[in-house]
């Protein structure tokens, strides 16, 4: 699992490749400690696999980012991960977009 981000404007975005699962998900809680920004875009194109801890970790980071006022949005899911949403019904919780784009455009509404 490899965690790269960059800044686009004054939104976070954090890409992540490969499975996401209990092995990265406390290397994102560490990542989210070192944050400047309540605004956060969580690219997940290339993740081909999540698992409950990875949702849980994304949760912490969705809750942390709306105490700051800002807001956690996904983009990109691949089908499997999509399911994983659907089927936990965590599609619900995260404003889920198509592209990295989209998600990053949807802050400026």
């Amino acid at each position: 699992m490899a965690l790269t981000t960059r800044t686009v404007g004054n939104v976070t975005v954090l890409e992540l490749t490969g499975r996401f699962d209990a092995h990265m998900a406390p290397a994102l809680l560490e990542w989210y400690g070192k944050l400047r920004t309540a605004q956060v875009v969580v690219n997940l194109a290339g993740v081909n696999f999540i698992d409950s801890s990875a949702l849980a970790a994304l949760t912490g980071g969705m809750k942390r980012c709306r105490q700051q006022k800002g807001d956690l949005k996904l983009c990109a899911l691949q089908q499997p991960v999509q399911v994983i949403f659907e089927l936990t019904r965590m599609n619900r919780a995260f404003e889920i977009f198509p592209s990295e784009t989209e998600a990053i455009a949807s802050f400026t509404h």
